[in-house]
């Protein structure tokens, strides 16, 4: 839901309403309960993300996600019987 900037031709204030965009414009001042008041225009809002769990890379294109992957260097795998370790001997 959009939230709809108004100005009171009454008192000239100004103030937000947050409203459906099926409801119909306010016609009466929330401030001093007189009419007209007009709806102004506004600039429009971009998407804003609340709370947790929003990352700017979650939306990434997938090119950037390929070149990240191809800058990454490659890992060489050991193999299994040099990983192995001898375990310690305990003298008495």
């Amino acid at each position: 839901m959009p939230t709809y900037e108004y100005e009171c031709k009454a008192c000239g204030k100004t103030f937000e309403v947050f409203q459906k965009m099926s409801d119909d414009p306010l016609k009466t001042c929330i401030c001093c309960k007189k009419k007209p008041v007009r709806r102004k225009i506004g600039t429009g809002a971009g998407i804003i993300f609340k709370g947790s769990g929003f990352y700017c890379t979650d939306y990434r294109k997938d090119g950037y996600k390929n070149a990240k992957d191809a800058d990454k260097p490659q890992v060489k795998s050991e193999s299994p019987a040099s990983t192995k370790t001898e375990p310690a001997k305990i003298e008495k």
